[in-house]
């Protein structure tokens, strides 16, 4: 079979577990081929429940969870049932693209924060001046697409500080939970004291469990908003596909030494990848966190993130994503690009 180019662009992983995929066959083969709940089946809600008291140490009932297909419609799911016409909600910058346009199509206004360079850390003042009285929610992304900045328990204090201050909520996508480096460590704020019930919680399987193709994600918020976010995602999906719920129900009784396993063999693609991109003059911020080399291309003798692109997929068979996608204004992020090392 002839091979394509090598995609360093998105997050899509070879090593689907193959006790998974043995797990998914028996499911359809048991004839768990119907809708389940629309809001998912009570023993994948369980499950979640366990993980989510035990790992992100935020007490939750089955009550409290909505599974969807995909943590992509688990955030727009989340911010159509929450937001408003003429709320705003701020947005650090560089950002996941789909959390601008979610807002939009919610109704909102965004207010973008630039996460500081070098190092990416939320810079306090920037952040204050961004809150005000419409401000009804914070997008939180950590560990950080595309910069694999993973933000530390005093970062997220500030952010629940102005929470609170400004009564606002924090949805929070948290799907490379799993995949940290050189002792850092996964803080949700959901956990953090006073943040019970202002904050959303979205997850799912397809970065831990190597299934991006398989669309299971979740939900979890307090009981108001989750009734509400119950109802967005029954018309928008109906419900995640019924025998990988089965299948992602056993994935998460699989061993610590999984996981330990899994950011191993990350952080050798990363050291390689970064290695790599050194020597050919890019700009690195090391990953704290995910799968992504995010990059500055000053040196590299191309005018715009544009023209590397085109460059290195058909001159050298590697993809990759330009900064610009990153930006609410693409000029910011001109001299910018993202690489994945998830092969």
């Amino acid at each position: 079979m002839r091979k394509g180019p090598s995609t360093r662009a998105s997050g899509f992983t070879e090593s689907v577990i193959r006790e998974m995929t043995r797990l998914a066959a028996t499911a359809i083969s048991k004839g768990y081929n119907q809708y389940s709940t629309t809001y998912g089946t009570i023993g994948l809600r369980k499950a979640i429940a366990r993980k989510v008291e035990s790992y992100n140490h935020i007490d939750c009932s089955v009550d409290e969870i909505t599974v969807t297909c995909g943590t992509t419609e688990g955030m727009i799911a989340s911010e159509l049932a929450l937001l408003d016409r003429g709320d705003e909600v701020v947005i650090f910058e560089p950002f996941y693209e789909n959390y601008g346009p979610d807002a939009i199509l919610s109704g909102a206004k965004c207010r973008y924060v630039r996460l500081r360079e070098p190092d990416f850390r939320i810079e306090e003042e920037t952040l204050k001046q961004a809150f005000n009285r419409k401000t009804k929610a914070v997008i939180i992304n950590t560990p950080h697409n595309p910069t694999g900045r993973v933000l530390t328990s005093q970062e997220l204090g500030l952010v629940r500080d102005l929470c609170q201050d400004y009564d606002s909520y924090a949805i929070t996508d948290e799907i490379y939970e799993h995949i940290m480096y050189d002792g850092h460590k996964h803080v949700s704020i959901g956990s953090l004291p006073g943040m019970e019930d202002r904050t959303i919680t979205i997850s799912g399987f397809s970065k831990t469990y190597s299934v991006t193709g398989w669309r299971v994600g979740y939900v979890v918020a307090p009981k108001p908003l989750t009734s509400a976010i119950r109802k967005v995602h029954d018309f928008l999906t109906v419900c995640a596909p019924t025998p990988l719920q089965e299948a992602c129900t056993d994935a998460l009784q699989l061993p610590a030494s999984y996981y330990e396993q899994l950011r191993e063999n990350y952080r050798k693609g990363r050291e390689m990848l970064v290695e790599s991109l050194k020597n050919a003059g890019f700009g690195v911020f090391k990953p704290e966190g995910a799968y992504y080399v995010w990059t500055t291309t000053n040196n590299t003798g191309f005018k715009d993130d544009r023209e590397l692109a085109l460059h290195l997929i058909t001159k050298i068979g590697v993809g990759g994503v330009p900064g610009s996608s990153f930006f609410h204004n693409p000029s910011h992020g001109r001299l910018r690009f993202r690489f994945s090392f998830s092969k």
